[in-house]
């Protein structure tokens, strides 16, 4: 099972490592801000039966 995934900020184009919460189901979308220029990021989570987490984001 993948415990962390990465996405590129649309903001700063800094890749930002986060946490995969797979009890939280296999769809998530959670906003959630840059932790390096504060920019909100829409986050898309889709994990696989396989445990691998496909990850997008977009500004919000």
């Amino acid at each position: 099972m993948q415990e962390e995934a990465s996405y590129i900020c649309d903001a700063c184009g800094e890749e930002i490592v986060i946490p995969i919460d797979v009890s939280q189901g296999a769809d998530q979308e959670y906003v959630e801000d840059c932790p390096v220029c504060c920019h909100p990021n829409v986050i898309h989570v889709h994990v696989g039966r396989d445990g691998v987490a496909d990850i997008q984001a977009e500004a919000e």
